[in-house]
């Protein structure tokens, strides 16, 4: 009967062991659960990259304001009858 109770110990030791320190066992978990943070925190932030673009290319499909201000802004163009007048900054 002792020796049962001492084989029964023994195997319930090295259960907790394994849960403790083993590969599916609390830091295990932990370290999971970190990993998943920062991997949320990663989505979150390109979900909203992905709002913007496809406001963007929403924006780029269906008006010309957008495609006329990139126009202006990237490439430099006017539309006729426009002047340009820029100012330079003095040089002392």
């Amino acid at each position: 009967m002792r020796t049962i109770t001492i084989a029964l110990l023994a195997l319930l030791a090295l259960v907790h062991v394994d849960l403790w320190f083993g590969k599916g066992g609390v830091p295990h978990a932990r370290e999971l659960r970190a990993k998943l943070a920062t991997q949320q925190a990663e989505n979150a932030s390109a979900r909203a990259r992905n709002g913007r673009m496809e406001a963007e290319v929403r924006d780029l499909k269906e008006g010309l304001e957008m495609v006329e201000e990139k126009a202006r802004a990237e490439l430099g163009m006017v539309k006729p009858h426009e002047i340009i007048v820029l100012f330079a900054p003095n040089k002392r």
